[in-house]
Protein backbone atom coordinates (compact mmCIF):
# COMPACT_ATOMS: atom_id res chain seq x y z
CA UNK A 1 0.00 0.00 0.00
CA UNK A 2 1.40 3.39 -0.93
CA UNK A 3 1.64 6.19 1.62
CA UNK A 4 -1.44 8.38 1.91
CA UNK A 5 -1.45 11.97 0.78
CA UNK A 6 -0.80 14.21 3.85
CA UNK A 7 -4.34 15.56 3.77
CA UNK A 8 -5.68 11.97 3.64
CA UNK A 9 -3.87 10.93 6.80
CA UNK A 10 -5.83 10.06 9.91
CA UNK A 11 -5.17 12.88 12.36
CA UNK A 12 -5.17 11.98 16.05
CA UNK A 13 -4.87 14.75 18.64
CA UNK A 14 -4.24 13.83 22.29
CA UNK A 15 -5.14 16.51 24.85
CA UNK A 16 -4.44 17.02 28.55
CA UNK A 17 -4.09 20.13 30.70
CA UNK A 18 -0.49 21.29 30.23
CA UNK A 19 0.80 18.94 27.51
CA UNK A 20 3.82 17.84 29.53
CA UNK A 21 2.69 14.57 31.17
CA UNK A 22 -0.28 12.59 29.87
CA UNK A 23 -0.92 13.77 26.32
CA UNK A 24 2.73 13.69 25.18
CA UNK A 25 2.97 10.21 26.73
CA UNK A 26 -0.14 9.19 24.78
CA UNK A 27 1.28 10.72 21.60
CA UNK A 28 4.56 8.83 21.98
CA UNK A 29 2.90 5.53 22.93
CA UNK A 30 0.38 5.72 20.09
CA UNK A 31 3.08 6.66 17.59
CA UNK A 32 5.14 3.67 18.76
CA UNK A 33 2.17 1.30 18.37
CA UNK A 34 1.43 2.65 14.90
CA UNK A 35 5.09 2.21 13.88
CA UNK A 36 5.14 -1.35 15.23
CA UNK A 37 2.13 -2.16 13.05
CA UNK A 38 3.79 -0.45 10.05
CA UNK A 39 0.97 2.07 9.70
CA UNK A 40 2.84 5.31 10.38
CA UNK A 41 2.32 6.57 6.82
CA UNK A 42 -1.44 6.59 7.49
CA UNK A 43 -1.29 8.89 10.51
CA UNK A 44 -0.57 12.37 11.75
CA UNK A 45 -0.24 12.18 15.54
CA UNK A 46 0.04 15.25 17.79
CA UNK A 47 -0.68 16.35 21.34
CA UNK A 48 -1.59 19.65 22.98
CA UNK A 49 -2.76 21.15 26.25
CA UNK A 50 -5.88 23.04 27.22
CA UNK A 51 -3.57 25.57 28.88
CA UNK A 52 -0.40 27.27 27.67
CA UNK A 53 1.61 27.28 30.92
CA UNK A 54 4.31 24.97 29.56
CA UNK A 55 4.37 26.01 25.89
CA UNK A 56 7.75 25.32 24.34
CA UNK A 57 8.89 22.97 27.12
CA UNK A 58 9.77 19.29 26.66
CA UNK A 59 7.64 16.70 28.46
CA UNK A 60 8.04 16.35 32.23
CA UNK A 61 11.28 14.54 33.08
CA UNK A 62 9.34 11.63 34.61
CA UNK A 63 7.27 11.29 31.42
CA UNK A 64 10.49 11.05 29.42
CA UNK A 65 12.03 8.57 31.88
CA UNK A 66 8.91 6.38 31.88
CA UNK A 67 8.76 6.30 28.09
CA UNK A 68 12.45 5.38 27.87
CA UNK A 69 12.00 2.56 30.39
CA UNK A 70 9.48 1.13 27.95
CA UNK A 71 11.75 1.55 24.93
CA UNK A 72 10.08 4.67 23.52
CA UNK A 73 12.17 7.74 22.75
CA UNK A 74 10.29 11.02 23.44
CA UNK A 75 12.34 12.95 20.87
CA UNK A 76 10.79 16.05 19.36
CA UNK A 77 7.90 16.42 21.80
CA UNK A 78 7.29 20.03 22.83
CA UNK A 79 4.33 21.38 24.79
CA UNK A 80 1.84 23.50 22.89
CA UNK A 81 -1.66 24.77 23.56
CA UNK A 82 -4.57 23.35 21.61
CA UNK A 83 -5.75 25.56 18.76
CA UNK A 84 -8.87 25.75 16.65
CA UNK A 85 -6.81 24.69 13.63
CA UNK A 86 -5.69 21.52 15.45
CA UNK A 87 -9.27 20.71 16.40
CA UNK A 88 -10.55 21.36 12.88
CA UNK A 89 -7.87 19.12 11.38
CA UNK A 90 -8.29 16.24 13.85
CA UNK A 91 -10.26 13.14 13.01
CA UNK A 92 -9.95 11.98 16.61
CA UNK A 93 -9.63 14.33 19.59
CA UNK A 94 -8.67 12.17 22.55
CA UNK A 95 -8.77 13.74 26.02
CA UNK A 96 -7.13 12.29 29.09
CA UNK A 97 -9.93 13.03 31.56
CA UNK A 98 -13.39 14.52 32.00
CA UNK A 99 -12.03 17.98 32.80
CA UNK A 100 -10.10 18.06 29.52
CA UNK A 101 -13.20 16.81 27.74
CA UNK A 102 -15.30 19.60 29.28
CA UNK A 103 -12.69 22.21 28.30
CA UNK A 104 -12.69 20.91 24.72
CA UNK A 105 -16.45 21.14 24.51
CA UNK A 106 -16.20 24.93 24.87
CA UNK A 107 -14.47 25.00 21.45
CA UNK A 108 -16.17 24.72 18.07
CA UNK A 109 -15.73 21.02 17.49
CA UNK A 110 -17.84 18.15 16.29
CA UNK A 111 -18.86 16.25 19.41
CA UNK A 112 -18.49 12.92 17.64
CA UNK A 113 -14.77 13.58 17.38
CA UNK A 114 -14.19 13.94 21.12
CA UNK A 115 -13.52 11.00 23.42
CA UNK A 116 -11.40 10.04 26.40
CA UNK A 117 -8.53 7.66 25.85
CA UNK A 118 -9.92 5.17 28.35
CA UNK A 119 -13.18 5.00 26.38
CA UNK A 120 -11.12 2.65 24.15
CA UNK A 121 -9.94 0.48 27.05
CA UNK A 122 -13.11 -1.45 27.76
CA UNK A 123 -11.46 -3.76 30.28
CA UNK A 124 -10.36 -0.81 32.47
CA UNK A 125 -12.96 0.28 35.00
CA UNK A 126 -12.02 3.96 35.12
CA UNK A 127 -12.44 6.56 32.37
CA UNK A 128 -10.04 9.30 33.54
CA UNK A 129 -6.26 9.06 33.39
CA UNK A 130 -4.97 10.66 36.62
CA UNK A 131 -2.60 13.59 36.28
CA UNK A 132 0.84 12.38 37.47
CA UNK A 133 2.08 15.96 37.75
CA UNK A 134 0.39 16.04 41.15
CA UNK A 135 0.78 12.47 42.40
CA UNK A 136 3.83 11.06 40.58
CA UNK A 137 2.06 7.95 39.24
CA UNK A 138 3.75 8.05 35.84
CA UNK A 139 3.97 4.27 35.56
CA UNK A 140 0.22 3.94 36.14
CA UNK A 141 -0.39 6.62 33.53
CA UNK A 142 1.80 4.72 31.08
CA UNK A 143 -0.17 1.52 31.68
CA UNK A 144 -3.52 3.27 31.25
CA UNK A 145 -2.44 5.26 28.20
CA UNK A 146 -1.03 2.13 26.60
CA UNK A 147 -4.30 0.24 27.08
CA UNK A 148 -6.30 3.12 25.67
CA UNK A 149 -3.92 3.59 22.74
CA UNK A 150 -4.17 -0.09 21.84
CA UNK A 151 -7.98 0.11 21.84
CA UNK A 152 -7.98 3.36 19.88
CA UNK A 153 -5.71 1.90 17.22
CA UNK A 154 -7.89 -1.20 16.97
CA UNK A 155 -10.98 1.01 16.55
CA UNK A 156 -9.29 3.13 13.87
CA UNK A 157 -8.08 0.03 12.02
CA UNK A 158 -11.63 -1.34 11.95
CA UNK A 159 -13.22 1.99 10.99
CA UNK A 160 -10.70 2.78 8.24
CA UNK A 161 -10.02 -0.78 7.04
CA UNK A 162 -6.31 -0.62 7.83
Amino acid sequence: MSPLDPQDKINVLFVCMGNICRSPMAEAVFRDLVKQQQLIDHFEIVSAGTGDWHAGEPPHHSTRETLRRHGIEPNGLVAKPVSQAMLDRADYVVAMDYENLADLRTWRIQRKKISRILDYALDVDIRDVPDPFYDGRFELVYTLVNRGAEGLLQQIRETHNL
